[in-house]
């Protein structure tokens, strides 16, 4: 089977011929019909991320596939079931192995894209904005990078929960791009003083910052006292450093969130987000948006749209078909 690996770190993907995985207790095997890529996926690639592989590597957080084997142990699935997975890496191959628990049953009514496209995102989103920061209807949020691949899903779903959206980008394509998911008001990072203009509206309530660098600065300036913050990733390269003088006169709460980490520890508030988050979209409140599709050996290309913060919404590597 081809997997496309990391050999080296800093190095472009390869694409390798390896032997098929076999499923161990409690395992599956999925033949692979795409995958979603994430950002996380670039910092695997260059050896920065918060966990870390051995080489070689396969990345691919989040897929779309169908079960071919089961490991022993396992009957919460079958042979030939459609799922949505997410095993943390393995997705950029023809056939991949994870825990039955990393995977979840969908319907023929989710494309492969959709689904591929889905877990990650919208898991991040949803538990860092009910779980961790408790976001309120009523309340205002403030959505960085709100036309990436996590920002978009952040902006639905704070609608959803009947928030005032204002989402922040760079350009007048991804303007659009947030208002069509729903955001009330609008930020060009390139152009506008953030800080004032979310002040002007009322202040924000929630910060999800997926960026960090000088945009959560101006973002933590600009929060109404008592305000939550949520650090979703800093793909601006600078990790911010929180002056606590700000945070002791403001009252304000930075909640650290990292969705991996909630398999080890608290899997069943992910299998809660999941169920919540198939439910709105089999009711047509949800829909991934795809921005580019590729083939697996484009998948070099397709970490570029996202290490360089072109991609509007989700970047999906289709692998096969159905």
């Amino acid at each position: 089977m081809k997997a496309m690996q990391v050999r080296a770190l800093g190095a472009p993907l390869e694409l390798h011929e390896v032997a098929m995985p076999e499923p161990g207790v409690g395992e599956v095997r999925l033949r692979v019909l795409a995958c979603g890529l994430n950002f996380a996926d670039t910092l695997v690639q260059v050896g920065k991320y918060q966990e870390k592989f051995d080489l070689p590597v396969t990345p691919g957080m989040e897929l779309c596939g169908v079960v071919d084997a089961l490991g022993d142990g396992v009957d919460s699935l079958r042979v030939g079931q459609r799922v949505a997975a997410n095993p943390g890496h393995g997705g950029l191959a023809d056939y991949a192995v994870m825990p039955a628990s990393a995977c979840v049953p969908i319907s023929d009514t989710m494309s492969d894209a959709d689904a591929a496209a889905f877990l990650v995102a919208y898991a991040s989103s949803h538990m860092a904005l009910d779980h961790r920061a408790h976001l309120q209807a009523g309340e205002r949020l403030l959505v960085l990078g709100a036309s990436g691949g996590v920002g978009l899903t952040a902006v639905e779903l704070g609608k959803l929960m009947g928030a005032e959206v204002i989402a922040c980008v760079r350009g007048a394509d991804k303007l659009e791009i947030a208002r069509k998911a729903g955001a009330d008001h609008l930020i060009d990072s390139d152009t506008d003083d953030l800080r004032d203009i979310v002040l002007g509206l009322g202040g924000a309530d929630v910060v999800y910052d997926p960026i960090g660098g000088d945009l959560f600065t101006a973002a933590m300036r600009a929060c109404n006292p008592e305000a939550r913050i949520l650090p979703i990733g800093f793909a601006s390269g600078t990790v911010p450093q929180i002056p606590a003088n700000i945070l002791l006169v403001k009252n304000l709460t930075v909640i650290g969130f990292y969705v991996g980490g909630y398999k080890r520890f608290a899997p069943d508030v992910l299998t809660r987000s999941f169920a919540q988050l198939i439910a709105w979209y089999d009711a047509g409140q949800l829909r991934p948006h795809v921005s580019n599709v590729l083939p697996l050996d484009q998948a070099n290309d397709g970490l570029d749209l996202l290490r360089t913060r072109q991609a509007t919404g989700k970047v999906v590597i289709q692998i096969s078909a159905a």
